[in-house]
């Protein structure tokens, strides 16, 4: 292929070595003449180790090579990949100056381009920059529609300085986001020979990977730290700890509790942070993470309050009670605690969750917890889905449930949904009033 590429900075660069490593013919675009200069005398404009024998043996090949003509660039290629910075901002925010200043030149480029050609934006941009920026200053340049004249997408790299050329061509996973099947082909093509699982989905989807990747990692980080400062207070080896924890790929390093939705619960979770961080307090141990994950739990139950409130209906059926499925469990139960504020706010409550319904009629401790420390939520309790079905105007989903799925093809046509977990079988995702608490 023929790849034209704007911005030399760390991605850029690194992206067109690796392109033209792969055997792709590679044009590589900057407005700072000191950047063109170094590429054109085989040299790396950045620091990065084996890049500058890449770059020096591509450009000796001439498979890459420098210029700061826009026009050339977009006339004698195929596809633009736009790896300019996105710094931040004072209060934050991106700076997408220098995008939008690609995007310009672009346009204008592509103004007197017969052929079809697609833009890339491979910068790092926050959901929705595609549509509102990148796009719309391309179509303006050019006098031209995107996913008609010219192909757009999303290719958020996944490179670690120091690393850098390993990893691009050891990726985790390449996210193609594509307005048009053109593009995503010509993306898709860019990798040839490269083994990874390849995700083709929506401009949105591409750049939000990217901050759900780099969050976690800085959560992961911030994390270690502040369980190792936590447990030297105690005269623990938390590298020794942290072995251990990374040993569990079942349940610590998975999949597992990384789908968003509803809060965590149940007699571990919300008793173990707490009882952590009053430990590290009793060590003058200052825990920022642990007090917001307390407060980020709380958050999602406020956010469920909010939506049934945003309703205006008053009957409101409550699909599970206990912390999670297939349980009696109601210790800390973030679902009790949503079906008190519903009812102190005055709405009409009717529950149906089978283990904690049969739990209430039967002896034992639970059945002393339901009867005598909640007994305004457990008269709301309904044995059968006819009663829930009768009694309600708005069900909210609280559990991963098959049958609660089956329930919901019965509830009439104009009932409001509120799925808490995305329950695969809602009967209600697409359908008019339903709504995924964080989706």
């Amino acid at each position: 292929m023929r790849i034209s590429i704007f911005g030399l900075g760390y991605v850029g660069a690194v992206a067109g070595a690796c392109l033209a490593d792969s055997g792709h013919e590679v044009i590589a675009v900057d407005v700072d003449p000191v950047k063109i200069r170094c590429i054109q005398e085989g040299r790396s404009p950045i620091v990065e180790p084996g890049l500058e024998d890449s770059i020096a043996k591509n450009v000796e090949s001439g498979r890459l090579r420098a210029t700061e003509d826009f026009e050339d660039a977009v006339q004698n290629s195929d596809l633009s990949l736009i790896c300019v910075g996105t710094p931040s901002n004072p209060d934050g925010s991106l700076k997408f100056d220098y995008v939008e200043q690609a995007c310009r030149h672009i346009g204008v480029a592509l103004k007197n381009k017969e052929t079809f050609h697609s833009v890339v934006l491979r910068s790092t941009v926050v959901p929705g920059a595609a549509y509102n920026i990148a796009i719309p200053t391309l179509e303006k340049e050019s006098g031209k529609k995107s996913g008609r004249d010219f192909g757009f997408g999303n290719n958020p790299e996944f490179l670690r300085e120091s690393t850098a050329i390993y990893d691009y061509f050891n990726p985790p996973k390449i996210v193609i986001g594509a307005l048009d099947n053109r593009t995503a082909a010509m993306i898709s093509k860019m990798y040839d020979g490269i083994v990874a699982p390849q995700i083709i989905t929506d401009i949105e989807v591409a750049e939000a990977v990217k901050y759900a990747d780099n969050a976690w990692h800085a959560l992961k980080v911030g994390f270690a730290n502040e369980i190792g400062n936590i447990f030297k207070e105690h005269g623990v080896d938390s590298h020794k700890v942290m072995d251990i924890f990374c040993l569990d790929t079942k349940l610590n390093i998975s999949k597992a509790y990384l789908k968003p939705g509803f809060a965590f619960g149940g007699s571990c979770l919300p008793k173990d942070v707490r009882a952590i961080r009053a430990s590290a307090k009793a060590q003058g141990v200052k825990t920022p993470i642990f007090d917001s994950l307390l407060e980020a739990n709380e958050e999602q139950i406020r956010r469920a309050h909010s939506m049934v409130l945003k309703s205006g209906k008053k009957k409101i059926g409550l699909m599970g009670l206990a912390f999670k499925a297939n349980s009696d469990d109601l210790r800390e139960s973030p679902l009790v605690m949503l079906a008190d504020r519903l009812l102190s706010d005055g709405f009409e409550l009717a529950i149906y969750d089978p283990c904690v319904y049969k739990a209430a009629n039967m002896q034992g401790s639970n059945h002393q917890y339901i009867h005598e420390s909640i007994p305004h939520i457990s008269r709301c309790l309904v044995g059968t889905a006819d009663e829930l079905l009768n009694q309600s105007e708005v069900f909210f989903i609280g559990h991963h449930c098959d049958y609660f799925g089956y329930i919901l093809t019965r509830a009439i046509d104009n009932s409001e949904i509120i799925d808490l977990v995305r329950l695969k079988n809602a009967a209600g995702e697409g359908r008019r009033g339903y709504a995924g608490i964080c989706w």
